[in-house]
Formats: C-alpha cells, structure tokens, sequence
C-alpha cells in the first residue's frame, strides 16, 4: 500500500510499539492524561517514511530553516528555562485553529498526528523527544514549524500571521 495524506491515518500504531512512547507515558516525565494519550496517534514506518519524504522532496529545509523563498514570512522564537508560558503563547498566537491535526516528523521512522492544541500544551514533550529536529506541518505545506535542536523555533508561513489573544488560563491548565 502506497502511503498519502488521503491514507495516512491507516498506518497509526499503538502507542505500545511508538520509539517516542516514554515522553507522553513514563512517570519519569509529565505523563499525559489518558484523554489526551488517546488523541496522539503514533504512525508506523510506512507513514513515518512518507512525511520524512515528502519533507526531502518539497526541500522544505534546503536552507536553515526553511528553503529560500519557501515561505513569505518566518518567525522565530527561543526555548529557554523558565520560558513554557511565553512559548505556549507563541505558538497559539500563529492562529493555526485548535482541533487541526498536524503531522509531527523527528526521524524516518518516527512520526506522530496530534491535535494542534495539543502540541501547544505540551510542546515540551514533543520537542524533547530526541536530541534532533522536529518538523510540524499541515498537509499542504502553507506553513511549516521546525523546532531546532538549539532550543529554537522557527514558523514558516504564506499567509497573515493573526495575533490573537489568549485565555491566561490555557497557558496554566
């Protein structure tokens, strides 16, 4: 079976066999809630090898961070310690709307589909995942985050980014 956006959720794995799982399960990190465990949907090698792909043939990192010219605008913010709230903030703030599901990439074969509310609140989770990269997208590539392995993140976008306000207690629960 061939491997698309039209499919992708047909290759979604246990959380049990995901690489990644300890981030969101182990008691050794924040372990997430079940119901928000049940909304994080691990991709098998298939799927994973598909968005590792797709990113390589669309050269969407030919340039750090973004191929030249890929995006009208892009933005960057830096994870520091103590920074969790401003960051939430941050990435709210791109107005990608709450219950859209985004692809997440960190390896070949290591993938995951997760609201973006989701990534927002726990960014922390996913971006320390692995010592590398992470690429967040939607599937028409009309915008593109990277969190870079130096604690830095980038959003690419074609269109106006949207300031919004948010509610406080978001940043908090």
């Amino acid at each position: 079976m061939t491997i698309d956006f039209t499919n992708i959720t047909e290759d979604v794995i246990p959380m049990t066999e995901f690489r990644l799982r300890h981030r969101f399960t182990s008691e050794n990190y924040e372990k997430l809630p079940n119901f928000h465990l049940k909304q994080l949907k691990p991709l098998g090698k298939k799927a994973a090898h598909f968005l590792w792909d797709y990113t390589l043939r669309t050269n969407l990192h030919g340039n750090k961070p973004f191929k030249k010219d890929f995006f009208r605008t892009i933005e960057r913010a830096r994870i520091s310690e103590g920074s969790e709230k401003e960051i939430k903030l941050w990435l709210f703030q791109r107005g990608v709307p709450f219950e859209k599901p985004v692809y997440l990439s960190w390896q070949p074969a290591e993938a995951m589909i997760v609201p973006w509310k989701l990534l927002i609140r726990y960014f922390d989770h996913f971006h320390n995942c692995t010592c590398g990269d992470l690429t967040v997208m939607d599937q028409n590539l009309s915008w593109a985050l990277l969190f870079h392995h130096q604690d830095e993140i980038f959003f690419g976008s074609n269109s106006e980014v949207k300031i919004i306000q948010m509610n406080q207690e978001f940043l908090i629960a």
